[in-house]
């Protein structure tokens, strides 16, 4: 499996020390990943340091090197129950909410990026959850391009092209065909965890590309039963994670 890599939560205000030593892990080994930039953060549990003046510089910065920037949401405060078209969770930022309204928050939220520099091309939607009306509304602000799905290569539906992420953290080392992505949220990283990464991809360099390379692979078209197995086995998934959260079982990054 050839494996990018993405963080997730990244804001004015996140822990800074950790995304840091990731940071580190990721250039050391040439791996340019994609990272969700919350453009209006009002997520308390993202609030980890006091905001960083130089949050845009960074970003910027980070852009300049080839890493690539998604659109993560809104302001990240999960205002529904749907789970939408790909069910992982049962809470949602936009799915759910009608298309006017999830029309603005796309085109707000591009717009203060791009105040800042930056030209997202991708969307990581908070919680994983997003409906037709999101779909329809990035297409009508120019970003056709979304990381989530389940699939063993990117592809297309409803003129959106899809870049799956991984549904368990050993396909992301495996010898099976085809892509993947490993889910990062640095700010709930424990330094174990953080060990754990770097030694993933030093014992597995042959398995991770960076996300550049992912969006140069040819997207295939997906049909009907293509999107039922995907519903299928992400509803298997949010079976999973809400076992284990009733247990106390702690959910790591890349476990979702």
């Amino acid at each position: 499996m050839k494996t990018a890599v993405r963080l997730d939560d990244i804001t004015p205000d996140m822990d800074h020390d950790k995304f840091e030593k990731v940071r580190s892990i990721l250039d050391e080994n040439g791996i340019r990943p994609l990272i969700g930039v919350v453009p209006y953060s009002k997520d308390e549990t993202l609030r980890i340091e006091k905001p960083d003046d130089d949050f845009d510089k960074l970003i910027k910065e980070l852009q300049d090197a080839g890493w690539i920037i998604a659109l993560h949401g809104y302001n990240h405060l999960y205002t529904t129950k749907s789970k939408g078209i790909f069910p992982i969770n049962s809470f949602s930022e936009f799915a759910g909410v009608d298309y006017d309204k999830q029309e603005v928050m796309i085109r707000q939220g591009l717009a203060q990026l791009r105040e800042w520099g930056i030209e997202p091309t991708v969307f990581m939607a908070p919680g994983h959850t997003f409906d037709a009306n999101t779909i329809k509304a990035l297409k009508a602000n120019g970003i056709e391009k979304i990381t989530d799905g389940f699939g063993n290569r990117p592809y297309i539906r409803d003129g959106i092209t899809f870049y799956p992420i991984s549904s368990r953290r050993s396909d992301c080392i495996s010898d099976k065909e085809g892509y993947s992505t490993y889910v990062l949220h640095t700010n709930t990283m424990s330094d174990k965890g953080i060990e754990d990464f770097a030694d993933m991809i030093k014992n597995h360099m042959d398995c991770f590309i960076s996300y550049d390379e992912y969006i140069k692979v040819t997207p295939e078209e997906r049909g009907f039963l293509g999107n039922l197995k995907e519903y299928m086995m992400a509803t298997a998934k949010h079976i999973l994670i809400s076992k284990r959260a009733s247990k106390g079982t702690i959910i790591h990054s890349g476990d979702t």
